[in-house]
């Protein structure tokens, strides 16, 4: 009896385990893996890194290029709270806090500073409003046109634009809209928009670019023209990897180009326009100085003065400027980033709440 009772107890020492003890039995080799895991995270990382090193190589640059014209200009904005003396360090200043971000809102330099934050939004508002839709639009005609070298040739003609520099732009549309050597000159353009009854008679005295009334319309056609083709490239991208079987169900259902536009190619490149929205949400208070200053006249700022010039004329970096102040520059510039981050964050938590996509 005492030997069926051992055996008996040495039989449930070796008993099949039921279900929970194989989930606990489980839950503890992933644990141990885990642990191993984790306590090798470095080493197996290191050998990754060792084994890509090919790749990891090809980003140094890029990382280099972060570190130095990104991250070490931020030191700068130390400036935006120190006393204005550029011939002491940003550490040997002494500390005002915000007083630059006071004198900006709400002192000497509101008036001049708010004019110019108007003009960068509704520049930007404008550039947004009727030039987004466009490269969309470009893209979805690049999707149509079926003949490869067609295609190609007139993809090429719509990107050259974005790779002509600044300067030549401008100087093109100057001798298009103001005229040549004389400076009575209109320009052909001006003088054809004149005959189509667009603007009025006083463009006729040195061309349209001498009045403030007519320097947006400029800014933000030229601008289309010279970005739309080459940000077709990304919606045209997100068009190609739409599956072919969705246009042959649509086709098949009777849908025409305009309906399968409609219920085929958007719906598939809406994430995409979604990402690139938010993006340029983030650029609405991001307009570049360089085209400003070289298409405005001193009589035009009320229209064509932006943070950017702002910022240029208060740092002391154009001629003959007297009343330059490196740390309220700081201050604006640094109102505008912490603006553009709010706009990208908020547009980005929009998005998602909306429509389930976002950048991040």
């Amino acid at each position: 009896m005492t030997n069926n009772k051992q055996s008996r107890e040495s039989g449930a020492v070796f008993a099949p385990l039921g279900d929970e003890g194989k989930a606990l039995q489980n839950d503890a080799g992933a644990r141990e893996a885990l642990d191993a895991n984790e306590k090798n995270y470095w080493r197996n990382t290191g050998k990754k890194i060792f084994k890509e090193w090919r790749l990891y190589l090809m980003l140094l640059p890029l990382f280099l290029i972060f570190l130095f014209w990104r991250y070490f200009p931020l030191y700068g904005l130390l400036g935006a709270f120190k006393i204005n003396n550029t011939t002491l360090s940003e550490f040997q200043r002494d500390f005002v806090g915000l007083k630059w971000f006071r004198d900006l809102m709400f002192g000497s330099s509101s008036a001049e500073f708010w004019v110019a934050f108007r003009n960068t939004f509704m520049l930007s508002f404008y550039g947004l409003l009727f030039g987004f839709p466009v490269p969309i639009i470009l893209a979805l005609f690049f999707n149509e046109v079926k003949n490869d070298v067609v295609r190609s040739g007139f993809q090429i003609l719509t990107y050259l634009p974005k790779f002509v520099s600044t300067v030549v732009v401008t100087t093109v549309i100057s001798l298009l809209l103001k005229g040549g050597s004389m400076a009575s000159d209109p320009g052909v353009l001006s003088k054809m928009f004149k005959g189509l009854g667009l603007i009025g008679d006083e463009a006729m005295n040195g061309g349209m670019l001498r009045f403030p009334q007519y320097f947006r319309p400029v800014f933000i056609v030229s601008g289309i023209w010279e970005a739309a083709g080459y940000g077709s490239i990304v919606f045209f991208a997100a068009i190609i990897m739409i599956p072919q079987s969705r246009y042959e169900a649509a086709t098949i259902d009777g849908a025409d180009k305009l309906a399968q536009i409609r219920y085929v190619v958007l719906p598939g490149m809406a994430s995409t326009i979604v990402i690139m929205l938010v993006l340029r949400i983030g650029e609405l208070l991001s307009v570049g100085y360089e085209k400003v200053l070289l298409l405005q006249y001193p009589g035009t700022y009320t229209e064509t003065d932006i943070v950017s010039t702002f910022v240029f004329r208060r740092a002391g970096m154009g001629s003959g400027i007297t009343n330059a102040n490196q740390a309220l520059a700081s201050a604006a510039d640094l109102i505008a980033a912490l603006l553009s981050m709010t706009l990208v964050v908020g547009s980005n938590f929009v998005s998602k709440k909306i429509s389930k996509v976002s950048l991040y």
